[in-house]
């Protein structure tokens, strides 16, 4: 059979290396040899093996008979959309690690896939190596889904592992991050958790059949955690992680991302570097873990590399997918219930006379107070926030 691929970057190139170097064993478990054909890429690459096999109108792909697989990894929604429509349109079926693509376009695509009887598959779009979506689809088929909360972003993760080991502040550490290669020049997307929220967006399309709107999703990244945060959770023995989580809600979902203070028993607590770990919680399979490299070029690559086989195996039939245009209306964050903890500027007097319950986190910071609310509806913490005003330095919600 043979492949085509749209994107010659660092994952696109993965999934040249890996067909290549594995060609014999993915031959055998395919049931077919897989060759690339195609590249498609607005560069030409000179010396490079593949240089004979560049296009760079995507037209070619879709109207060449000869080509059966389309693995997509060029990111963003456009042009991405209209390439991945008009191949599915061709009858070919296609692959992605594109996680805004599939935020955006999900539902509409595997509608698309479905009529012309082939597949669009997108494992390596949430967990880079991780067979999270896999897991979900195949192997969960009889449970109902109460819980997914997953660490999701490697650079994230790799920020707050190095600020709880060495006390680093933010800017630093994001600057090794950068110089490192784990962090973009522009890191919006990881440390702000844009990148987290249209993962978790995916997911929870995939367990409840209909299209979950990645803007509805309350969204909070790292920026604003401090090394003094860390010290409170030091003294708290705890740790902050970056989470994504979705959470049955009647015949719905609570899904946020924020950052969180989980203590040591915590599933996620000794997540640490660039990992990623995916908790997934059923009502009959009970709790259930899935770990390893969350980003990178051969383990993102691997997960397309696996969609590729199982597309060639089903070549003639189209894998049903339970994910539908009908938007579903996620529950009111507003009503979503945590302990918090806070840092503020007021004094003892001032936060019991609006905190009722609550225990206070002595880390050794003068100029300050930290403690920790009782469980509190987000209406109701905005509600006494509010009354602290500007005097409110820090909110983390506990795990």
């Amino acid at each position: 059979m043979n492949v085509a691929v749209m994107g010659y970057g660092t994952i696109g190139s993965g999934v040249v290396e890996i067909l290549r170097v594995n060609a014999d064993i993915i031959a055998k478990r395919a049931g077919v040899p897989l060759k690339v054909t195609k590249v498609l890429d607005l560069r030409d690459f000179g010396d490079d093996p593949i240089s004979s096999l560049i296009v760079h109108d995507y037209k070619e792909i879709a109207d060449d008979p000869d080509i059966d697989i389309v693995v997509e990894t060029m990111g963003g929604v456009e042009p991405a959309y209209t390439f991945v429509k008009a191949m599915l349109e061709s009858g070919k079926h296609v692959t992605t690690s594109n996680k805004a693509l599939v935020a955006d376009k999900g539902a509409e695509l595997i509608r698309i896939a479905r009529e012309h009887e082939v597949n669009f598959l997108f494992e390596a779009s949430v967990g880079g190596g991780i067979p999270i979506i896999r897991v979900l689809d195949k192997c969960l088929t009889g449970d109902v889904v109460e819980e997914i909360t997953g660490i999701v972003n490697g650079t994230t993760n790799f920020m707050m592992t190095k600020m709880t080991d060495e006390g680093s502040e933010f800017d630093d550490v994001l600057k090794e991050a950068q110089s490192l290669g784990y962090a973009e020049k522009d890191p919006t997307a990881d440390i702000e958790g844009h990148d987290a929220c249209r993962k978790i967006a995916i997911l929870t399309s995939l367990v409840s059949g209909a299209q979950v709107d990645y803007q509805d999703i309350p969204t909070e990244g790292i920026s604003h955690i401090s090394a003094t945060d860390i010290k409170y959770a030091a003294a708290m023995g705890r740790k902050i992680k970056l989470l994504a989580s979705s959470k049955v809600s009647g015949d719905t979902y609570y899904c946020r991302v924020a950052p969180y203070l989980l203590p040591p028993e915590h599933p996620l607590f000794n997540v640490e570097g660039v990992f990623n770990a995916v908790f997934v919680r059923g009502n009959m399979l009970g709790d259930s873990m899935y770990y390893g490299s969350g980003a990178g070029k051969l383990p993102t690559a691997s997960a397309v590399v696996g969609d590729i086989v199982e597309m060639a195996k089903h070549v003639h039939m189209n894998v049903y997918l339970e994910w539908h245009e009908e938007k579903l209306t996620l529950a009111d964050p507003k009503a979503q219930s945590f302990r918090n903890f806070v840092r503020t500027s007021a004094d003892r007097s001032e936060i019991e006379s609006i905190f009722s319950d609550l225990q206070f986190v002595d880390a050794g910071i003068s100029g300050e107070t930290g403690f920790v609310t009782a469980e509190l509806t987000e209406s109701e913490m905005d509600e006494k926030l509010g009354k602290l005003g500007d005097k409110v330095l820090s909110r983390i919600r506990l795990g």
